[in-house]
């Protein structure tokens, strides 16, 4: 019995089209991903997004997330979180412009 090293695999026609390369060549980390992402296969950090234009407060949770490092459990939730991030940043200056200028007419009235 002869032991194959992880590095090799089978190309003889009986094994061809019945198992599958379970790695990426040009990146080996995302080998170990092979299940779906949560919140129906899309990750958290894009529902996240799509979600918190309904309720803000959700794009500071993936913002936090981002800034915990949550993507280092899986690198395919870093584009979602960061996106999050950004527009959780954006809503903020946003916000915070729209209440200065509330409060600048307001004292002027």
């Amino acid at each position: 019995m002869v032991e194959a090293n992880s590095d090799q695999f089978c190309h003889c026609q009986e094994c061809l089209g019945k198992y599958t390369l379970l790695r990426d060549e040009e990146n080996p980390r995302l080998a170990i991903f092979e299940r779906r992402l949560p919140c129906f296969g899309c990750g958290i950090g894009w529902s996240s997004f799509l979600l918190g234009f309904l309720c803000p407060l959700i794009w500071y949770f993936a913002a936090t997330l981002y800034c915990c490092k949550y993507y280092n459990k899986d690198p395919r939730e870093r584009p979602g979180l960061a996106a999050s991030a950004i527009v959780a940043a954006i809503f903020t200056v946003l916000t915070i412009i729209a209440l200065s200028v509330t409060l600048i007419i307001s004292a002027y009235k």
